[in-house]
C-alpha cells in the first residue's frame, strides 16, 4: 500500500524506520534530501562514495545500507547529478529496493517524491510507476512525502 502525504519530512513518520531516496551514481550527494541522507549517515556516505567509484552502483541500481535500526534504499536513480532521473532507472530500482524489503521482513518505507525534484522528472510520472510496482508487495506500507516541509 502507498500512502501520499503532501507534505512532510520523512524522518519524522511515526513507526517507520527504513527510508529511501533517489541519488546519482557518480559519489556526490550534496544537495536535496542526499544531503540530509550524508549528515546522518556519514558511514553509509563513505559507503555509497566508494561504490561510486568503483563503478559498483549504477543507474537502476540499490545500495542496501543497514545503519542498525532499519535500512536506507540508496536507489540509482540519475547518473551523475548533472543528469536527469530516467523512468527506466527508477522502476528497476523500486522493483529491487521490494525485493530486498520483502526478503528482509521490512514493512514500511519512507521517501520523498524521487526523480521529481533534482532529477528533473514529472511527478505524475513518477507516481504511475510507484503505483504499478507497489501493487506486487502488498505486505510493504510506503510513506511517500510530496513536498519536503520541516516541523
Amino acid at each position: 500500500m502507498i500512502k501520499y502525504i503532501e507534505k512532510g519530512d520523512i524522518f519524522r513518520i511515526e513507526g517507520v524506520g527504513n527510508y529511501a531516496h533517489g541519488c546519482n551514481c557518480a559519489g556526490a550527494m550534496g544537495k536535496g534530501i542526499a544531503l540530509q541522507f550524508r549528515e546522518r549517515y556519514p558511514a553509509m556516505y563513505l559507503e555509497y562514495k566508494q561504490l561510486c567509484k568503483e563503478h559498483k552502483f549504477c543507474p537502476g541500481d540499490v545500495f542496501d545500507y543497514d545503519y542498525g535500526h532499519g535500512h536506507i534504499y540508496n536507489l540509482g536513480t540519475q547518473a551523475t547529478w548533472r543528469t536527469r532521473a530516467k523512468i527506466e532507472y527508477i522502476e528497476k530500482a523500486l522493483k529491487q529496493m521490494l525485493e530486498l524489503a520483502e526478503h528482509d521482513n521490512v514493512t514500511a518505507i519512507a521517501l520523498p517524491a524521487i526523480g521529481a525534484g533534482l532529477g528533473g522528472l514529472r511527478w505524475d510520472d513518477v507516481k504511475a510507476v510507484l503505483d504499478k510496482v507497489s501493487n506486487d508487495y502488498p505486505k510493504i506500507d510506503l510513506y511517500v512525502v510530496e513536498t519536503y516541509q520541516s516541523e
